[in-house]
């Protein structure tokens, strides 16, 4: 409303929110602030994260979405993925999902941060902050609101119950162990001997800080020498230690999840790929992970675990 005051006929307008839906903030506005008006969700932090989601609404005029696309790709030199204007839009909706069921995970299997950070990172083409040290660089509260904002949005969600905050995320959240923003997270920063610095890591059970330890698993082990991705994720998937058993429920789980946001959040699957290469720097995104382990045998797999995808994988 405060814009449209000083704002002069044809000017561009957009949000940068990651959960608000954007046909909500069109409600009230003059006809030529809807053509001119959409969603452009950068990254954070956009200096090293490349996606730029542009979100129209129907009102939104074809010219500007295929100029912002245009413009973010060519000036900014985004990865611009067009997406529908559903709940956390793409990779959100994909990675808030990936983190909050690793977060149920992690309680049910008794891992701790230090490994389960140790198997999310480079191991799997992504990056060294991996899942918890990335949660403290984005803040907690954000995750908490996102995760929130889908429960509430998505009733008909098959995996609802995921987005649920697990009890030691709220106490978290309670005490404003919110992550870098409050030099205290699932990682925190103590004065140790001599007066150096250590990093300290959240202990889930007991929410008290330790000595981050060193993780090891005999899978991580055979995959050393490794160089290729798609050849080493059939190893990780195929271990016999609770590092095999965790990348088994995590990947099936995904690999349903998205199966299932076609064609909700996207008629292209390419796109979820895309989304998740560029914003959350996974080296393959969901169905190039789900192709390089070879379709048809983790479908076999995905059912005797009870995670069964979308019908369109079958036919």
């Amino acid at each position: 409303e405060n814009v449209e005051k000083f704002r002069k006929p044809g000017t561009l307008i957009t949000s940068n929110t990651s959960g608000i839906p954007i046909h909500l903030m069109n409600e009230g506005r003059s006809e030529d602030f809807q053509k001119h008006f959409c969603g452009s969700h950068f990254f954070n932090p956009p200096r090293y994260l490349r996606l730029l989601e542009i979100i129209p609404t129907p009102k939104t005029s074809p010219e500007v979405v295929d100029f912002l696309m245009k413009y973010g790709e060519l000036y900014l030199g985004k990865t611009t993925v067009l997406c529908k204007d559903t709940p956390a839009f793409i990779a959100n909706r994909i990675g808030v999902y990936g983190i909050m069921s690793l977060f149920h995970t992690v309680e049910k299997m008794g891992l701790t941060i230090d490994e389960v950070d140790k198997l999310t990172g480079p191991v799997l083409g992504r990056p060294k902050s991996a899942t918890f040290r990335t949660c403290d660089v984005v803040g907690l509260d954000t995750l908490v609101h996102v995760a929130n904002g889908v429960a509430t949005s998505c009733p008909k969600d098959e995996a609802i119950d995921v987005f649920k905050i697990p009890s030691y995320v709220s106490k978290m959240v309670e005490n404003k162990w919110l992550g870098s923003k409050t030099e205290q997270g699932f990682f925190k920063k103590v004065k140790g001997a001599g007066g150096k610095s250590e990093i300290h890591s959240l202990d889930l059970k007991t929410l008290e800080y330790k000595p981050s330890v060193k993780a090891k698993f005999a899978t991580l082990e055979q995959t050393k020498t490794i160089d290729n991705l798609r050849d080493r994720m059939k190893v990780l998937l195929s271990g016999k230690d609770k590092a095999g058993d965790f990348y088994r429920t995590s990947f099936y789980g995904l690999f349903a999840y998205v199966s299932n946001r076609i064609p909700e959040i996207t008629d292209e699957l390419y796109k979820i790929d895309a989304a998740m290469n560029a914003g959350f720097a996974w080296e393959l995104g969901p169905f190039e992970a789900w192709e390089a382990l070879g379709v048809a045998e983790t479908v076999k797999a995905m059912q005797a675990a009870g995670k069964k995808p979308s019908q369109w994988i079958y036919d």
